[in-house]
Formats: structure tokens, C-alpha cells, sequence
């Protein structure tokens, strides 16, 4: 699945913060998504998954951080590529050893 890049970083960390803020104003610890999201112009889930990421990245909540996830991504994609090519050295070898194995005229 892609991530879609359609909003920046940066866009993404305002939103957030303006999510808290509002909470704070309010004293509210949860809310605030379908006001933010409207005066951004976003949608509000978009927003909620945002902002949950938001606070596992900064340790307020647990369960796995941006960067944690890109290195996950990173060495599953290695494993990945490490396999194959280990199925095209067995492979290879399966067929050498077969080449040998044949009766010489």
C-alpha cells in the first residue's frame, strides 16, 4: 500500500499542534478533529490518524514511532531481496549440479 504525499510534513505537525491546543483551550483530552480538520480544509479521520501518530512519535502514547516503522520497512524489504536471492543461488546450483551429475560422451 502507498503512502500518499499529498499533504507536507510540515502541514501535518500544524495540524497536530493545533489539535492539542484546542484540547488544551477546552481542557479536553479528547476531540477538536472536526473543527481543525474544517479550517484546514482536510478530512477529519485523515487528521485522527495524524494526530495518533503525532503522539506516539513524541512518547505520549506507546506503539510504533515513524521512524521505528521505516527501519522495519527497510530490513523487511532487505529479507525480501536477500530471499530471492538466495532462490536464484539455489537455483543456480541445482542446475550446475545436475550438469556435472550427466554421463560425459
Amino acid at each position: 500500500m502507498s503512502k500518499s504525499n499529498r499533504y507536507p510534513p510540515e502541514m501535518k505537525e500544524r495540524a497536530c499542534r493545533l489539535v492539542a491546543d484546542w484540547r488544551r483551550e477546552r481542557d479536553r483530552s479528547n476531540g477538536g478533529f472536526a473543527e481543525v480538520a474544517g479550517q484546514l480544509g482536510v478530512h477529519p479521520e485523515s487528521l485522527r490518524g495524524w494526530f495518533k501518530q503525532w503522539q506516539i512519535d513524541a512518547g505520549q502514547k506507546p506503539g510504533v514511532t515513524t521512524v521505528e516503522q521505516q527501519r522495519i520497512n527497510d530490513l523487511e524489504r532487505q529479507v525480501k531481496e536477500l530471499e530471492r536471492s538466495n532462490a536464484i543461488l539455489r537455483s543456480a546450483s541445482a542446475f550446475f549440479a545436475a550438469e556435472l551429475d550427466r554421463p560425459r560422451k
